[in-house]
């Protein structure tokens, strides 16, 4: 592992595993390591300062980009850049395609996009949403061990594991509507994703309607009913305030985009 000062702050350690296995060991128990994937989230925190840690852990050279399908079951490297998400099937495809512009998908990555934190001015973690209408399972590591469990599970502590993969069976149609307004640039103010298995059930999810992305479950019960799923979306989120919409505005959209996903998964069936 090669191991070397870092130009923003030369009090800060930075690892760089050549391996899955040592970045998991470099990880250790995640105490004061930042995670550094592509670095379009946490180089500005570390340039103007605002995170200061005493190890950063750059995921570049540890072999984890790719995308690897073995029939209908996929799996996605932490470290593959957003942009080679983009020409999948909804709704990861639509998903990735709205993250940002090319430069910023070219160089972020899906571990990173998916682990974003709070406490930013705009919202971050786009494919949350769309990684979770897909049921998706991710695999990380702590102390030494990996853990694979639902993306769902793995979100409320994903600042205290190392993300290696997340990975899904394909759905049957799958659909993403996003609220777009001009002033919030490139910004996800509020999205749905949407999957229909070929069992015929649903699960739908929303990014920028908490403080991360979250499964529709009463939305999912009232499918058959798009407009009735649509107002049962409510009870499953928090809207906020933030500087690209407020939470009234929130609440009287994700109702429309509700309607909107779940129209097109019915017009492919």
């Amino acid at each position: 592992m090669a191991v070397a000062s870092m130009a923003v702050d030369a009090a800060t350690e930075v690892l760089m595993p050549l391996s899955e296995d040592d970045a998991i060991a470099a990880f250790g128990d995640g105490s004061d390591v930042l995670v550094v994937g592509g670095g379009t989230i946490v180089v500005p925190e570390l340039t103007y300062r605002r995170l200061r840690p005493t190890k950063a852990l750059m995921l570049g050279g540890a072999g984890l980009s790719g995308i690897e399908k073995d029939g209908a079951h996929v799996t996605i490297g932490a470290t593959t850049p957003v942009q080679e998400l983009v020409d999948m099937p909804a709704p990861l495809g639509p998903c990735a395609a709205n993250v940002a512009d090319l430069e910023v998908r070219s160089q972020g990555t899906v571990g990173g996009n998916l682990c974003a934190g709070e406490g930013y001015e705009a919202p971050r973690g786009d494919l949350q949403g769309a990684f979770l209408a897909l049921g998706a399972t991710a695999r990380s590591a702590a102390g030494g061990s990996v853990t694979e469990e639902p993306l769902e599970n793995f979100l409320a502590k994903r600042g205290e594991r190392l993300l290696l993969s997340v990975s899904f069976d394909e759905p049957a149609a799958g659909a993403f509507a996003g609220l777009d307004r001009p002033h919030t640039h490139d910004y996800t103010a509020l999205a749905v994703s949407g999957a229909r298995a070929t069992d015929g059930t649903f699960r739908l999810a929303a990014t920028g309607a908490g403080s991360w992305g979250v499964r529709l479950p009463s939305a999912e019960a009232a499918a058959g009913d798009p407009a009735a799923a649509g107002e049962a979306a409510l009870n499953d989120v928090t809207p906020h305030d933030d500087a690209l919409a407020s939470a009234w505005y929130r609440t009287k959209v994700l109702p429309v985009l509700v309607r909107r996903v779940l129209a097109e998964l019915k017009e492919s069936a």
